[in-house]
């Protein structure tokens, strides 16, 4: 009797070493996918499919049993796929032989979906009780009711949402996981920069990115929604804080400081901000938010890594491919 074709997670197949031609099979998310044209004129698909473990993305031409599966089940589709270990340019990318779409009436199954999405790895009730006491904290009873009006409103959504489709704390609850560390990085500079006002950077970082909550969408797999497309999170995000301002009667200069904080966060206009960032606040949410983003690629390559890696992949928000093994 042939031997069973082994059940793979992403890390599973990562670690594979000298395993080219290994045939496996893996239950997945479909997380991104793109119909393209190759140079001959025919279509092949760009895919990233991926688990809680991590993903790996691989080309699909339209001679491939799997391309019409794969184009019909569309992201956010749970597959399984059948397929051979192989490599593109030191990084994994199988080749898939066969691509079944799982039935919605089977994702109910024990465990399944927890092993498909990526979570934060800090508890979820636990952030969220801590950013409440960030809100709770703020002195400034106008500005601390602002930032309270926008959580009333937005709350539930941002609890769970990630903080972005592919670059950083790209991950269910990933968005309060990132703000929570902006905060309490911010909490232990702020004594270094008494130029900055504590309370409203303090609002601002618990602010900047909550137009995410409206950005993102998707249960499995995230993508921009028609918002998103149309208006971006720093637009969505100065909407909500001067909404919120207006309504808590916030004075008119902490209101126009909170939302050029939120305007600029993202640093340079190629990265999506409206402003560069002009006052000591919005400086210093821009520095924290570069930092946490980057620190978060950083920490979540080093959890997805396999026993014997030395380099990630090239972490395209690092420009560079990050060494993995810790100081001896």
């Amino acid at each position: 009797m042939p031997e069973a074709t082994p059940t793979l997670t992403v890390a599973g197949l990562k670690s594979l070493e000298n395993a080219t031609g290994r045939a496996f099979t893996a239950l997945l998310v479909v997380k991104k996918l793109a119909v393209k044209t190759a140079s001959n004129g025919n279509p092949f698909l760009s895919a990233d499919l991926g688990d809680r473990t991590g993903s790996f993305g691989c080309t699909i031409f339209s001679d491939n049993p799997g391309f019409d599966a794969l184009k019909t089940a569309g992201e956010g589709a749970v597959v399984r796929v059948e397929g051979k270990v192989d490599h593109y340019q030191g990084r994994l990318s199988p080749k898939l032989a066969r691509v079944t779409v799982v039935p919605e009436s089977e994702l109910g199954a024990a465990g399944m979906i927890e092993n498909l999405v990526e979570v934060a790895p800090e508890d979820a009730a636990a952030l969220w009780a801590e950013f409440n006491g960030f809100i709770a904290g703020l002195s400034h009873p106008e500005l601390r009711a602002t930032v309270q009006a926008v959580f009333d409103e937005i709350g539930e959504t941002f609890r769970w949402a990630p903080a972005a489709v592919a670059m950083h704390h790209a991950y269910r609850h990933g968005l309060l996981e990132h703000t929570v560390h902006m905060a309490r990085a911010a909490r232990a500079l702020l004594p270094l920069y008494r130029e900055v006002d504590a309370d409203l950077a303090l609002a601002g970082v618990l602010l900047h990115d909550t137009g995410k909550a409206l950005e993102y969408e998707g249960t499995l797999a995230t993508k921009r929604s028609r918002r998103g497309i149309l208006q971006g999170h720093v637009v969505l995000g100065y909407q909500l804080a001067r909404k919120a301002g207006i309504k808590a009667r916030l004075d008119a200069g902490r209101l126009e400081r909170l939302e050029h904080i939120i305007l600029s966060h993202q640093g340079e206009p190629e990265w999506g901000a409206a402003v560069y960032a002009g006052t000591p606040e919005a400086v210093f949410v821009s520095m924290v938010d570069n930092l946490d983003a980057k620190m978060g690629m950083v920490q979540r390559a080093l959890r997805q890594a396999g026993a014997g890696d030395e380099f990630s992949e090239r972490l395209p928000g690092l420009s560079t491919q990050l060494l993995m093994r810790p100081v001896q």
